[in-house]
């Protein structure tokens, strides 16, 4: 079995291990979802379409990715494999308002459900194996990130 710090300087898990956030000791999932806020900034800058084509591009490169590394750690959704919280957490910030605020309560909201795992977050993550496993629990995170933060703005501000 591999250690994620000797598998890093491959592209494939290089990626996969979120450009090394993954190898955080404390919190990698939330490293990732930081080092994917630092991203976002200039993925913000994006029309929609072309952020909807990095979304969709980006998760199923991820269920590639995802397996490969997951394969070559020996074990499902590995806790330094933290590509698919960048995608979950952009795809929260899909139609976001502008600003720090905005950028703060997505990522909030998003490692919030991506922690708790409500039904049918739960269901996915114990259930569906693999790439696609790993990147799908994420992603349906990112849903409900991206709908709750939608009321948020819709309905309080």
């Amino acid at each position: 079995m591999n250690k994620p710090r000797d598998i890093i300087f491959h592209p494939v898990h290089f990626l996969s291990l979120g450009f090394g956030s993954g190898l955080s000791p404390f919190a990698p999932g939330t490293a990732g979802t930081v080092v994917a806020v630092l991203l976002y900034i200039p993925l913000s800058m994006l029309s929609t379409w072309t952020y909807v084509t990095v979304l969709v591009i980006g998760s199923i490169a991820g269920i590639v990715l995802c397996e490969k590394t997951s394969k070559k750690l020996g074990g499902h959704d590995h806790p330094a494999i933290v590509w698919d919280e960048f995608l979950g957490y952009w795809l929260t910030m899909l139609f976001a308002p502008t600003g720090w605020l905005w950028i703060v309560i997505g990522f909030i909201l998003f490692r919030l459900f991506d922690i708790w795992k409500p039904w049918p977050i739960s269901v996915i993550d114990l259930n569906v194996k693999g790439g696609l496993g790993i990147m799908l629990d994420d992603l349906v995170a990112g849903v409900y990130a991206l709908v709750v933060l939608q009321l948020i703005h819709y309905y309080i501000f």
